[in-house]
């Protein structure tokens, strides 16, 4: 199914600026606008979603890359939409250019990279990763 992807393919997200994803809430202090690691998560979201549905059962994608501006700030309140579309394929490694916009500016733009895995395999180089860390304490 992962061979219906095809580059070109634009996959879309539209949520509202809340509190929870502002620079306020992140730090504790600071501006009432929705923060720069709030917008790279929220492109990874799109891109994810996006692709899930063209997977195979058992797979998933990771994300390995963001190249990210943050042209402009978004206040509480405002929708913003993440359009991200999809420009390589490379085997299991998926690139995409995105861009951000609220209500009445371009907020954000950049590439973005992905990398489908088969969630067992993960799994388990996950597990034997564990079994060679050794905690202090």
């Amino acid at each position: 199914m992962a061979d219906q992807l095809q580059v070109g393919m634009t996959f879309e997200k539209t949520i509202t600026v809340t509190e929870a994803l502002t620079a306020q809430h992140l730090a504790g202090q600071g501006i009432g606008v929705f923060s720069t690691p709030e917008l790279v998560r929220f492109v990874e979201i799109c891109a994810l979603e996006g692709v899930r549905p063209f997977l195979q059962p058992g797979q998933d994608t990771v994300g390995t890359k963001v190249d990210i501006k943050h042209l402009a700030a978004t206040p509480i309140g405002m929708r913003v939409t993440a359009r991200c579309t999809l420009v390589e394929i490379d085997r299991r490694r998926l690139g995409f250019r995105f861009e951000v916009h609220d209500e009445l500016d371009k907020v954000g733009e950049g590439a973005h990279e992905r990398f489908i895995v088969d969630k067992e395999k993960q799994q388990q180089r996950l597990k034997e990763k564990l079994v060679r860390w050794k905690p202090q304490g």
